[in-house]
């Protein structure tokens, strides 16, 4: 067996995700695409495949629970990353990926383009300068910037029942102490990964009323 499709099924089996063939067989197709495209275009330090499983996919499943259905928009995406494993999980739902790196963004698209994910859209942009008429249910970031950064630029966007998440690793202490909601702090189990976990929940109305 594959050592990748090992630490996804036994990943996704922690995480009480469902372990369905063509799932995991998009997440090693998006994988593969990652490893072949990091070689020119420097999407991420992490050059083993095996790490990638762990440190980008596990990881960025573990917050498939916490979203607020139907639009997504996934901040800073960078290689796709949560919003391209979370668009396999939920292709009922609705994804926005947003970057200002015309090369990342680039890839992402050829991610969606190859994987057939047709609930994907990709949109080079800086969040503050990106206008969407609907908005969204859930704001979604991973390594974008502070939690105060990603509330000023992306407030335009946020529906009335507006749900953001910030994934972060150690407890963000000072950050909390900048916004005026401190939020949910909510500890993520990843499994393969021993570091320390998080992600922050705020409320719309928590901040803005």
């Amino acid at each position: 067996m594959d050592k990748c499709y090992g630490l996804l099924e036994s990943g996704l089996n922690e995480l009480g995700l469902s372990i369905a063939l063509d799932k995991i067989n998009g997440l090693l197709a998006f994988l593969a695409l990652i490893e072949k495209w990091n070689k020119t275009y420097n999407l991420t330090a992490i050059r083993n495949k095996e790490d990638m499983a762990v440190l980008h996919i596990l990881d960025s499943l573990a917050v498939l629970p916490y979203l607020r259905e139907s639009r997504v928009l996934d901040v800073g995406t960078g290689a796709g990353l949560p919003g391209i494993p979370l668009a396999i999980y939920k292709p009922e739902m609705e994804f926005v990926l947003l970057d200002s790196n015309a090369k990342k963004t680039r890839f992402v698209q050829q991610v969606v383009l190859e994987l057939g994910l047709k609930n994907v859209h990709v949109c080079q942009s800086r969040a503050e300068e990106y206008q969407d008429a609907e908005g969204f249910n859930t704001i979604v970031s991973r390594a974008f910037s502070g939690l105060q950064v990603l509330l000023d630029k992306t407030k335009h966007l946020l529906r009335d029942n507006s749900l953001l998440l910030a994934m972060k690793g150690q407890r963000p202490g000072n950050e909390l102490k900048q916004i005026p909601a401190a939020g949910e702090i909510i500890p993520l189990h990843v499994p393969g990964i021993d570091a320390e976990r998080c992600l922050v929940r705020i409320e719309k109305g928590e901040v803005y009323g």
